[in-house]
């Protein structure tokens, strides 16, 4: 799950921190690093139990609402249609899923009342209106794409969540659209068949995903000097020093990527760390920082300290690039 996309926005906040905290220990920033990249996950997998929960909540209220009924004949018969859903029955019982839960001891089961709110605004949904009153009998396709729709209208758009996550965890506060991204395209990926042994996605989305990281942090830090003469050596008319720190830090992991990493290209480069200073620093700091490495990289080229071509400013290669809400593969 976490992919390099994730993985660049985690070390400029490090690098950031490096700089800031004034500890200037290798070792603990890069602990602190990889410690926030298992937050992330642990983040993906407490999203998937609250869709759990959610429907543990509505259980609940079947019951007590079929109870009443059958005291009071009064009104129509609740309809089991919502809770009778094959795909989120296969996850309640997925057994990684099951681990994570009783292994690390997080669960929505103290957080009952926000559940019970967030349920709320579920059936005031149209998703979940639209859901309920269809007479057709579901299979397993149509099951999981109703909790698609209801992840991407009911739980990613409550601000409620966003405040809750906050005060769970620090490291969240920035990771809540990749990692919603995931929750959808687990959602899609699963299979009746698998059951209970439905893998989720693994912690990392490639084999080397913590050894990138773990270079990538190493290169800013311990190279900055030479990353930061070549920022400078790019300025006109203006000091290093008055630069914003976000944009430095930013354009001095974008550098180190640049020289170490020599498999990626130079465009994919420049376009994630411009979509990180679109995130974290000034409105204006985007297109400088692309303006500022696109220079500094063509005269890297020019030196011959640069062995990659600039080639088209292309987007990002679906390798380099998380999947994001908008795309082909979270669509309804």
């Amino acid at each position: 799950m976490i992919n390099r996309t994730l993985i660049r926005q985690k070390v400029v906040q490090q690098t950031y921190a490096f700089y800031q905290n004034g500890t200037h220990k290798l070792d603990l920033v890069e602990k602190d690093l990889f410690y926030s990249l298992s937050k992330s996950y642990d983040l993906y997998l407490y999203m998937l139990e609250l869709m759990v929960e959610l429907n543990h909540i509505a259980e609940r209220t079947f019951i007590t609402a079929t109870n009443r009924y059958n005291r009071l004949h009064d009104g129509t018969a609740p309809s089991p249609r919502f809770i009778n859903n094959q795909f989120i029955a296969q996850l309640e019982k997925n057994r990684q899923l099951r681990d994570f839960a009783e292994n690390q001891k997080k669960t929505w089961a103290n957080e009952e009342d926000y559940v019970r709110r967030l349920y709320k605004r579920l059936t005031e949904s149209e998703v979940y209106k639209e859901w309920m009153d269809c007479t057709d009998e579901s299979d397993y396709e149509e099951d999981k794409r109703l909790w698609r729709r209801i992840y991407m209208k009911v739980i990613v758009a409550d601000e409620e969540l966003d405040h809750l996550l906050e005060e769970k965890s620090l490291f969240w506060n920035d990771d809540r659209f990749i990692v919603d991204s995931f929750v959808i395209k687990t959602i899609k990926s699963f299979e009746k068949k698998h059951g209970a042994e439905q893998p989720l996605l693994p912690e990392y989305s490639d084999d080397d995903g913590a050894e990138f990281a773990r270079r990538l942090l190493r290169s800013s830090l311990l190279s900055a000097d030479t990353y930061r003469a070549m920022i400078s050596k790019s300025l006109r008319n203006w000091d290093i020093d008055r630069l914003a720190l976000m944009d430095l830090y930013i354009m001095q992991t974008a550098l180190a990527e640049m020289l170490s990493f020599s498999q990626i290209p130079i465009s994919v480069t420049i376009n994630e760390y411009v979509d990180i200073a679109k995130y974290y620093s000034t409105p204006q700091s985007a297109s400088y920082i692309n303006g500022m490495l696109d220079a500094i990289a063509r005269r890297l080229i020019d030196e011959g300290k640069l062995k990659k071509e600039m080639g088209k400013a292309l987007q990002p290669t679906p390798e380099e690039n998380a999947d994001t809400l908008e795309g082909e593969e979270l669509k309804d």
